[in-house]
């Protein structure tokens, strides 16, 4: 799979999981991770890719994150949905979203169990840890770039792709 960086999209961003854009890792968890971004930009009503908040730099994930932190999941939840939604069944999307990208996969759900706990109110549901990564934009020239951190080790790893051209 061909991910590539310019100043104005990285193709597959935001969806791949990245254990395997940074290690090359996939495993039967990695589509959980990306089912995990389909669910919160259906709750939230926005696109992880083009995600912008005015208070930080977090993608989608990391600002699913902050709320659910602070006890104010609903929050997180697109206006469009307030006038005909359920309080328990939002909050167990966010939260079964937010088991799907804990940093180890013995802590992430299958994805046959995320149907499960999805489809059963009564499923007890863990409580979700910081996730292991959180991806931060910045535009400081105007383009995007993408850096993706650990928030054990705190290091940095940066993502990129050089295509050469025959002449």
């Amino acid at each position: 799979m061909l991910v590539s960086y310019d100043k104005h999209y990285a193709s597959c961003s935001g969806y791949m999981s990245p254990w395997y854009v940074i290690d090359g890792k996939f495993s039967i968890k990695s589509d959980v991770f990306s089912f995990d971004v389909v669910l919160l930009e259906i709750v939230s009503g926005k696109k992880n890719r083009h995600f912008n908040h005015p208070d930080h730099n977090h993608n989608l994930l990391g600002h699913a994150w902050l709320p659910w932190n602070e006890g104010k999941a609903l929050n997180l939840m697109d206006v469009c949905l307030k006038e005909s939604y359920v309080e328990s069944q939002v909050l167990r999307c966010i939260q079964v979203g937010l088991l799907c990208v804990q940093k180890f996969p013995n802590d992430r759900p299958t994805t046959s169990s995320v149907v499960f706990l999805l489809e059963n109110d009564g499923a007890v549901l863990s409580e979700p840890k910081q996730p292991g990564f959180f991806v931060e934009r910045s535009s400081s020239d105007g383009g995007s770039s993408t850096s993706i951190i650990d928030q054990d080790s705190h290091s940095e790893n940066v993502v990129t792709n050089t295509m050469p051209y025959g002449r």
